[in-house]
């Protein structure tokens, strides 16, 4: 019989990294805590699944990793058994609703700033092993500005941050973008997410704002992916231990959501083609690594 990890091996196409269609890499992140980042990654991972696209979540929210726990699941291995070489990529995805897999965080984890050299490129050569097997890479970061969440940010194919319409959130997410703008040596397709608005018209305004604000200080043009309406089916999925957008379909959260993927599908990437995917993601991550 053969185990959860050998199946899991045979659904990646048999084919060289050149001809496999490339994994495109989200990193998903905000400028401070309690905005709702993780909620949001999890509950966008399950709206492209839904479509038709094949997922896979990487809690990298060190010290504070709860994708598991917004399932309700118990992880049978996390990733601290893959930067501690004790199990391999395919050991430790988790299948999740609606088909999406995922990778748990793990408490064993502190800080990616801490793995050793060969902890770090056994680390590379798993998740290099996802490249055809998943459409999207979504990557629950950490908030704030830490080097080990601008590590990810700066190696991906896209990122998306989330604010709420609270001034510090929007202040944080600025301070974000300005720091990511700063260290990127290349064109990044940066979109931002407002959580919890009291309307459209709200959601509307903190984007315009933090786009105003960027194109005139950082010369940068910061995208709007959309919003998400305050909606207390969120708080009570939550304490359900069931993403909302599985347990009320039909909540205006789960109808932002499933707006944000549509247009987010719809939308071409900011970087090359041939810059895109897992294996480009993981050259910058060794160079951002080395630097």
């Amino acid at each position: 019989m053969f185990d959860q990890a050998q199946r899991l091996r045979q659904i990646v196409p048999v084919a060289t990294d050149e001809i496999r269609p490339a994994t495109r890499v989200i990193t998903i992140t905000s400028g401070k805590g309690g905005v709702g980042k993780s909620n949001f990654s999890l509950n966008f991972a399950l709206g492209l699944s839904a479509c038709g696209k094949k997922v896979v979540v990487l809690d990298a929210d060190v010290g504070f990793a709860n994708i598991d726990v917004l399932m309700g699941q118990t992880p049978r291995r996390t990733l601290a058994d893959l930067v501690q070489k004790k199990a391999t990529i395919w050991e430790i995805l988790e299948l999740g609703p609606y088909g999406i897999h995922y990778i748990a965080g793990g408490s064993g984890l502190r800080d990616f700033l801490t793995l050793q050299p060969d902890q770090f490129e056994y680390l590379m050569l798993q998740l290099g092993e996802l490249q055809g097997f998943a459409d999207f890479l979504i990557i629950d970061t950490g908030a704030g500005m830490n080097q080990g969440t601008l590590r990810f940010i700066l190696s991906s194919d896209d990122v998306i941050i989330v604010s709420t319409p609270e001034p510090t959130a929007i202040t944080d997410a600025y301070a974000l973008i300005k720091l990511i703008t700063r260290e990127s040596g290349r064109l990044l397709n940066m979109q931002l997410v407002v959580n919890r608005a009291t309307s459209i018209m709200e959601a509307k305004q903190v984007a315009e704002k933090l786009s105003l604000v960027s194109k005139k200080f950082l010369n940068f043009d910061l995208k709007s992916l959309g919003y998400l309406l305050d909606d207390p089916k969120v708080s009570e999925a939550v304490k359900q231990q069931v993403p909302f957008f599985v347990r009320y379909p039909d909540s205006p959260a789960s109808r932002c959501i499933d707006q944000l993927v549509r247009k987010q599908l719809k939308m071409p990437t900011g970087v090359q083609s041939m810059d895109m995917g897992i294996k480009s993601f993981l050259s910058r991550m060794r160079q951002v690594f080395r630097n």
